[in-house]
């Protein structure tokens, strides 16, 4: 059983940053791999970053490569995609996932999720 809150979503303007937090309680995300996933009003969740159960292999979405940074705190059983120069086309509700089964970062087969994190860019 574990249980994710993301954090750190807000609303700026074009060109700003953001740092969004994952927190897991009930187990610790050590053995894990971990994801980011977003999705925007009308459209269909899309896969965003992925990172390795020790953080030593990541994988980003095409669209995000250069401007987004995941990385993990195994310690504090936190996960944190830092956001740079956001575009508009960036805004959406953005999902922490995970992986018991997982070792390595993956696109798919993630077995728990957040209840997400509201990130709104303006043009």
């Amino acid at each position: 059983q574990v249980q994710l809150v993301e954090s750190g979503g807000g609303l700026v303007q074009a060109g700003g940053s953001l740092r969004l937090s994952c927190t897991a309680s009930g187990r610790t995300l050590s053995n894990y791999a971990m994801g980011w996933f977003r999705q925007a009003p009308g459209k269909e969740r899309e896969f965003v970053a992925a990172i390795s159960w020790r953080g030593s292999t990541t994988d980003y979405a095409d669209s995000v490569k250069g401007r987004f940074t995941i990385s993990r705190d195994n310690a504090k059983n936190t996960v944190y995609l830092q956001i740079n120069n956001l575009k508009p086309e960036d805004t959406a509700l953005y999902y922490c996932a995970a992986s018991r089964q997982m070792r390595s970062a993956s696109r798919y087969g993630y077995d728990y999720w957040g209840q997400g994190t509201q990130v709104t860019v303006s043009s």
